[in-house]
């Protein structure tokens, strides 16, 4: 699971044009599209390989490529440009057959005109302007949700958008081959962790299902002990190990239980062929303490996780772990605790249980075992340390009963104001964009869970992207968000939801 989850992906390049100009043209059009793919494919910005494809002028064509663009495994989605003038009645079949993300750039070879030298045989080359006009019209009037990028392939800001759509593309990837195990159910008389996990396999393509957490505890077991040797020894020298941990240590045998669990719970995921999980501290079964540390490190290799049965969450780390991967900064499971309600500079403290990925960490983590005060088990092994410093996003999944909506705030993590010694779990602190007030409502009022995933690798153009992908609902609170503004895009997101379900 730790391994680069881009390789072998590519996304495809497809060009659009006609027959109308003759050959010489179409050779132009090639040699063009050819020189822009391949600036993509060079770009630092764009994760994946970019692969061109013969220009593309009749209806036929359009349609087969879109087909083959579906059964490819690896590809991730393509990206179109008209060239020159390519009538769109020629790609209505194609789009209706595509299945996979698209990106509409609209650009063209050269980002200046040379004026002195214009002729029409220029002009009717280099007619994108016009014909992404038609193109756009008719992904409009066919509601084919897309991203759409404008401008040269040399504006880094250009590549940038490219790029997080290539992400998004990713994590779409990720969500329609995800299995996600449930161990348990989910925790008792709560809310916004239930869903519908048949229609979010219909719309996302995830499958998840239950299996029970004896069936785990049956691997814990068997685990060899030279396995939970070799696990302690990789925890000396990442971690911060104080003696009581450490062999000989009086809570050395809580970290051994819990590199059991570890490596039962990898096996059992990878065997699987399961990319997310959850566990719920009101059903452990036969197990002797929650899974703290080991679902730390499986969610620092990639693994989606939930607590409390949280699939929605689960399945959503697991999409951003994807989308974010080789980026700075990290991105984990996360729960808002607690506030301080200092005016002018409230902050939020969040933290979980035991559950919170090292990713975010500034600094070296530290292999602690505490009481957990809940779940009635065994002093668990868990990884202390607070989150780095940096700009980020928190975003929670809610099932409305209707659709799905996905709730984000740009935030800003920040030190906590004084040390934290008595706090024995991980944890961020962060302050809300555009303020404590405005964000809090408007979460309040979107109808935002309690669980969330903060990331320090991905931002709004990501979730954008992955939004429309999905056609999911995004309500994003951010540093232009008044409270005047996110009610009326509330009230006319559910109104334009509502009508969509029904076209």
């Amino acid at each position: 699971m730790a391994a680069e989850p881009f390789a072998g992906s590519e996304v495809w390049f497809l060009t659009g044009s006609q027959g109308l100009y003759g050959e010489e043209t179409l050779q132009q059009v090639a040699s063009q599209s050819q020189r822009v793919a391949a600036a993509l494919d060079e770009a630092g910005e764009v994760p994946v390989r970019v692969v061109w494809k013969p220009v593309l002028t009749d209806a036929g064509a359009i349609r087969r490529a879109m087909g083959e663009a579906n059964e490819d495994a690896a590809c991730l989605g393509v990206i179109t440009w008209m060239h020159t003038f390519s009538p769109a009645k020629m790609w209505i079949s194609g789009l209706d057959a595509l299945r996979k993300p698209l990106l509409h750039l609209h650009t063209q070879a050269d980002a200046a005109l040379p004026w002195a030298t214009i002729d029409m045989d220029f002009m009717n080359l280099n007619q994108a302007a016009h014909g992404d006009r038609e193109y756009g019209f008719l992904l409009t009037r066919l509601r084919v949700p897309r991203t759409t990028v404008s401008g040269h392939v040399s504006d880094p800001r250009v590549r940038a958008r490219v790029g997080s759509w290539a992400r998004a593309a990713a994590g779409a990837a990720a969500a329609r081959g995800l299995k996600l195990a449930r161990f348990g159910d989910n925790m008792r008389n709560v809310a916004v962790t239930e869903g519908d996990k048949v229609e979010a396999e219909i719309r996302f393509g995830m499958s998840v299902n239950t299996w029970g957490v004896n069936d785990l505890v049956a691997v814990v077991d068997a685990v060899p002990d030279k396995d939970v040797d070799a696990l302690v020894e990789e925890y000396a020298e990442l971690y911060e190990m104080s003696a009581d941990v450490r062999p000989g240590g009086a809570q050395h045998e809580a970290v051994r239980y819990q590199a059991r669990i570890e490596a039962a719970l990898r096996s059992f995921l990878v065997d699987g062929g399961f990319g997310a999980f959850t566990t719920n501290f009101e059903d452990l079964g036969g197990l002797r303490q929650l899974p703290g540390l080991a679902v730390q490190r499986l969610m620092a290799d990639g693994y989606g996780f939930g607590g409390e049965g949280d699939w929605k969450t689960s399945a959503l780390l697991r999409v951003l772990k994807v989308a974010g991967a080789g980026l700075p900064g990290g991105t984990s499971f996360m729960e808002d605790y607690t506030y301080d309600l200092e005016p002018g500079s409230e902050k939020i403290l969040g933290a979980h249980m035991l559950e919170v990925c090292p990713t975010i960490s500034g600094e070296k983590p530290r292999l602690e075992v505490h009481p957990l005060g809940i779940g009635g088990r065994e002093d668990p092994a868990r990884l202390v340390f607070t989150a780095a410093p940096a700009e980020g996003v928190v975003i929670g999944w809610s099932d409305l009963g209707e659709r799905f909506r996905w709730v984000a705030n740009e935030i800003d993590v920040v030190e906590p104001d004084e040390p934290l010694p008595n706090l024995p779990v991980a944890r961020a602190v962060w302050q809300p964009r555009p303020d404590f007030p405005t964000a809090t409502e408007g979460w309040l009022t979107a109808g935002g869970p309690h669980h969330t995933v903060l990331t320090t690798q991905l931002g709004a153009d990501e979730l954008t992207d992955l939004a429309e992908v999905f056609s999911t609902e995004l309500v994003l609170i951010d540093a232009d968000t008044t409270r005047r503004s996110l009610a009326r895009e509330l009230r006319w997101s559910a109104a334009y939801h509502r009508l969509a379900q029904r076209l």
